[in-house]
């Protein structure tokens, strides 16, 4: 009977300490339903507070003053001979070569999209690719670079092939007047320099 006593004791102590630790339990669906109702919450009161945020705004670009500048005409230009230049200054890793490579490339120029401009230092190191450019069959590379073997597709603007480089080489940004080939803009980062047009900037 004792025995019996000390049992019941037991299991009703045992229930009500389950109760009371069931107290500061959280069932998933509660946790589901709380989150949530919390996230829309939030949700609605970030429209209601900040009005107008969603809309769409009409915004004019600002154009990077790069300068325009006259690299040679369409005619005098001959298959697979560069034509060399510096771009967008005259200072230090302004470097560039122009070459009509007789096959069309990403960016090209002209009917058949085959004049193209690059940087001619590496991304790697700042090699210089002067004297570098190759035709391989229907390839047409820049490199390798005498630092550290690097080599870029100018088809395909100027994407890293081979080498240590992991960033492709700038592309110069043409465009044709006429018989004129113009240098407008340059797409990507020349090596050496924080900002493409920095030493027109400090003048």
């Amino acid at each position: 009977m004792i025995f019996d006593k000390e049992k019941r004791q037991a299991k009703s102590s045992n229930k009500e300490s389950a109760q009371e630790h069931q107290k500061c339990m959280m069932s998933r669906r509660d946790f589901l339903m709380y989150t949530g109702a919390t996230a829309g919450a939030a949700s609605v009161m970030s429209i209601t507070l900040f009005p107008g945020t969603a809309q769409a705004q009409n915004t004019k670009a600002r154009v990077v003053g790069y300068p325009r500048k006259l690299l040679g005409k369409m005619s005098e230009l001959k298959t697979n001979e560069p034509l060399y230049f510096n771009y967008p200054d005259d200072g230090p890793n302004s470097q560039g070569l122009l070459v009509k490579m007789g096959v069309p490339a990403g960016g090209g120029l002209g009917s058949k999209q085959d004049v193209v401009g690059f940087s001619l230092m590496c991304t790697h190191q700042g090699g210089p690719l002067n004297g570098q450019y190759k035709v391989v069959g229907e390839h047409r590379v820049l490199g390798q670079c005498p630092f550290h073997l690097s080599t870029f597709d100018m088809r395909r603007h100027g994407i890293i092939v081979s080498g240590q480089a992991y960033e492709s080489l700038p592309q110069v940004l043409l465009e044709l007047e006429g018989d004129d080939i113009y240098a407008v803009g340059i797409m990507g980062l020349l090596f050496g320099r924080t900002d493409n047009i920095i030493a027109m900037q400090e003048a």
